[in-house]
């Protein structure tokens, strides 16, 4: 278990996962900003089915869509799209050692439905890119991507892509397919290497799923380093002065009294998570959406990690 959000920052990749509108692109972002701050060379990772799809996070540095192979999109932060043809590409081209092959086959319409046609035909494009991504290296030896931030699509999705390599080896034990499954569950399934890292908010239905999806993935056997708690809104009252105005706003329940009761309701969602999990849970605070969001939400990581 991490005990600190630093050693987010330590791993090979790290899978951002969450509810859908829980600011996983922003913090995806922010981390890594953050992680260009420490010297960390990141790439970011979204998932994608066609690389003209609008992304999200590539608008966070100011692009509609991100590249399809890794380019540099501010310095020391790359991005690229994972894309499950690109990785099925990359797979046919190991085994048959050639590109003009594998573009080739993939020409064929018969064998571009057959890869269409069952899901885990396409997450395994998409964990054999992650794994080319994890295997290069720079020409001193080092790792070309230090970390691999992704900005993971719905829960579902997410245990699909962490449940895949037990999955498909019970059915493949053995040749080229098992090895690069075999391989990826070695940084996947380390928790020295890999982990992902939940984004919720502190209301009902987030916090819901995010004990669901840190239950999914124990299953699958994804470490989760712990969960980012987006958006938690500050309190500006003391206790005392919460408890002189209490009366008075539940008596005459005027306007703005939803906004008093959102900070007590958001910590009463915050210690059900916590009686829910032992996994470290870092609280982040709401900020104004805009220019200066992905900076300021990297502010406030960087004080807790």
């Amino acid at each position: 278990m991490a005990s600190s959000l630093q050693e987010l920052f330590t791993r090979r990749v790290v899978l951002i996962t969450g509810k859908g509108g829980v600011g996983r692109s922003s913090m995806t972002a922010a981390l890594a900003t953050v992680a260009q701050r420490k010297g960390v060379r990141v790439t970011i990772c979204d998932i994608g089915d066609d690389p003209a799809d609008y992304s999200p996070l590539a608008r966070h540095f100011g692009r509609d869509r991100l590249p399809s192979t890794p380019e540099e999109l501010v310095p020391g932060i790359k991005g690229v799209v994972l894309l499950a043809r690109s990785g099925q590409e990359l797979f046919l081209k190991s085994v048959l050692r050639s590109g003009t092959l594998a573009r080739a086959a993939l020409s064929s319409d018969a064998l571009r439905r057959l890869l269409s046609a069952g899901p885990s035909f396409k997450e395994m494009g998409v964990f054999f890119q992650l794994l080319t991504l994890l295997r290069a290296k720079r020409p001193d030896g080092g790792d070309e991507h230090q970390l691999v931030l992704i900005d993971m699509p719905a829960t579902g999705h997410t245990l699909s892509l962490t449940g895949l390599p037990e999955l498909l080896l019970k059915l493949v034990p053995r040749g080229p397919i098992a090895a690069a499954l075999k391989e990826g569950q070695s940084y996947l399934n380390d928790p020295k290497l890999g982990a992902a890292w939940v984004v919720a908010i502190p209301e009902t239905l987030p916090v819901s799923e995010c004990l669901e999806l840190l239950a999914g993935l124990q299953k699958t056997g994804m470490p989760a380093g712990g969960v980012l708690m987006n958006r938690v809104p500050l309190d500006p009252f003391s206790a005392a002065e919460r408890a002189a105005l209490q009366p008075s706003i539940e008596r005459l329940n005027p306007l703005g009294a939803e906004g008093f009761r959102r900070p007590v309701l958001a910590q009463r969602e915050i210690h059900r998570l916590r009686a829910g999990t032992k996994l470290p849970i870092f609280e982040l605070p709401e900020l104004t959406p805009g220019a200066t969001l992905i900076s300021s939400l990297a502010d406030a990581i960087g004080k807790i990690s």
